[in-house]
C-alpha cells in the first residue's frame, strides 16, 4: 500500500495516461449516460419495470461506452498496438467486473440516503425514479474510478501482454 501512495505522489499514477484517461472518460460519458438516461425515460415508458429499466439502461450505456473506450484508450491513451484477443478478454472482463461493482454499490448506496431518515434528515425526497437517476451518476463516477485502475493496470498492461505472448511461444 505504501507503493501505491508513493507512485501516486511521484506522478507515476497521476501521469499524461491519467489524463487522457480522463479526457477519453469524458466523452464516453456523455455517449454512455446520453444512451441511459434515453433508455432510463424510455423503458418505464414501454412497459419495463423500473428496476429492470434501471439495469437494462446502465447496461447499453456500458456496451456502447465500452466499445469507444476500447478503442480511444487502446490507440490514444495507454498507446497499446499490441492486437491480443487475451487483452480484448481482459478489457471485457475488467469492464463487467467494475460495471456490476459500481452499480451494485450505487443503486442500494442512493436508496438508503434517500429513505432513512438516519442518513439524511430528508425522508422521501425523491420518487424511486429520480433515485434511479441518481444513482446512475453515482454508479457512473465509481464506474470510471474503477475503470482506469483495471484499464491501467490489467486490460492494458503491456506487462500481462508479454507473459502471454511468452506463454503463446513456448
Amino acid at each position: 500500500m505504501k507503493s501505491f501512495f508513493k507512485k501516486l505522489i511521484d506522478k507515476t499514477i497521476l501521469d499524461r495516461t491519467f489524463w487522457k484517461f480522463v479526457l477519453v472518460g469524458v466523452l464516453n460519458t456523455l455517449v454512455g449516460l446520453g444512451v441511459n438516461y434515453v433508455l432510463l425515460f424510455l423503458l418505464p415508458g414501454w412497459g419495463m419495470e423500473s428496476n429492470a429499466a434501471y439495469w437494462v439502461a446502465s447496461a447499453a450505456n456500458y456496451v456502447v461506452g465500452s466499445i469507444l473506450s476500447f478503442f480511444l484508450n487502446k490507440y490514444f491513451t495507454f498507446k497499446n498496438d499490441k492486437k491480443s484477443f487475451a487483452q480484448v478478454l481482459r478489457f471485457i472482463a475488467n469492464i463487467i467486473v467494475c460495471w456490476i461493482l459500481a452499480y451494485g454499490i450505487a443503486k442500494p448506496l442512493v436508496t438508503l440516503a434517500f429513505t432513512k431518515t438516519w442518513v439524511f434528515p430528508w425522508q422521501n425526497v425523491a420518487a424511486p425514479k429520480h433515485v434511479d437517476y441518481i444513482a446512475t451518476l453515482v454508479g457512473a463516477g465509481l464506474f470510471m474510478i474503477f475503470n482506469y485502475f483495471g484499464q491501467r493496470f490489467f486490460a492494458f498492461n503491456d506487462n500481462l501482454s508479454k507473459k502471454e505472448e511468452k506463454k503463446d511461444g513456448e
